[in-house]
């Protein structure tokens, strides 16, 4: 099952990068982005099945299911965010005709690639016997590459430096981010044996729940709500106007879409965090 994900990995990457690249279709930033995803997606995924073939992997001293379920899941968020930012800002400006239709079904074949590694990463972690290679460990991976996703967005600080409202939701990044690495530390040493570990997750899993429910609704409202000074139209920001360079308000809209996925799967991991520290004995 695994060279089969491996295979797919390939396939659709390699077909992505093929039809836009044989059209030409890449003369713009994101483009280039996307087509650098393709690229490095499809390299890497190519390394990691010759290293499985030849079972060079046994000879490492590291885990290499973990690598492989990282690996999965930050190829599986970077696919998703080429397949959502290039059609949105490229595709509607081709004309109707090859180009376009390449460019379409080079989307659908990175949607196909998104699948592909988030189902690589979960039978990863249901055939694996690491300890932190659960469920659970596989959300808080995931947590932490949508986090490092929004930080690529807003590292352009005039996204938010204007209202102490975006500032906030700067820190509420930074807060759970710092909390959520803290977490996957506590699990590689020793230290989880001497704190309440499932209790600590869980008020940890509620707290970035809290703070990322308001990142949601505060980063749209005044990014893109009109009456809070925010743009609701693309082709009302002046830095859209020159060719199809990513703008400020592409960076804006991305960082919404990816506040609006780490929320849930925040809310997943609190429900199973929950449930989890329901069914454990008193004093756990």
């Amino acid at each position: 099952m695994g060279y089969f994900f491996r295979l797919l990995q390939l396939l659709s990457t390699c077909v992505a990068l093929s039809l836009v690249a044989s059209e030409s279709a890449w003369n713009a930033d994101v483009s280039n982005w996307s087509m650098f995803i393709w690229c490095f997606c499809f390299a890497v995924t190519l390394l990691s099945l010759l290293v499985e073939l030849c079972e060079l992997h046994k000879s490492f001293s590291w885990s290499w299911d973990n690598f492989l379920i990282t690996y999965t899941c930050f190829s599986a968020l970077v696919c998703l965010s080429a397949s959502i930012m290039y059609p949105i800002i490229y595709l509607q400006m081709l004309s109707y005709g090859t180009q376009r239709n390449h460019a379409i079904a080079a989307t659908a074949f990175s949607c196909i690639a998104s699948v592909a590694y988030a189902m690589d990463a979960v039978w990863t972690c249901v055939k694996t016997s690491e300890p932190f290679c659960s469920f659970i460990g596989l959300l808080k991976k995931l947590e932490i590459t949508v986090a490092c996703g929004i930080f690529a967005f807003i590292s352009n600080t005039f996204l938010y430096t204007h209202q102490p409202a975006l500032e906030w939701c700067v820190a509420v990044y930074s807060i759970c981010f710092i909390l959520g690495v803290i977490s996957l530390l506590r699990q590689r040493c020793d230290c989880h044996k001497s704190l309440p570990s499932s209790r600590f997750v869980l008020g940890q899993t509620v707290l970035a729940v809290l703070l990322y429910t308001t990142a949601a609704v505060l980063w749209p409202l005044y990014q893109i709500n009109e009456q809070f000074g925010g743009n609701p139209q693309r082709s009302n920001d002046v830095s859209c106007g020159a060719g199809y360079s990513v703008c400020i308000w592409d960076q804006q809209l991305a960082v919404a879409i990816l506040t609006a996925i780490n929320l849930l799967i925040y809310v997943v991991d609190l429900v199973i965090s929950a449930s989890r520290s329901e069914a454990l004995p008193e004093g756990s």
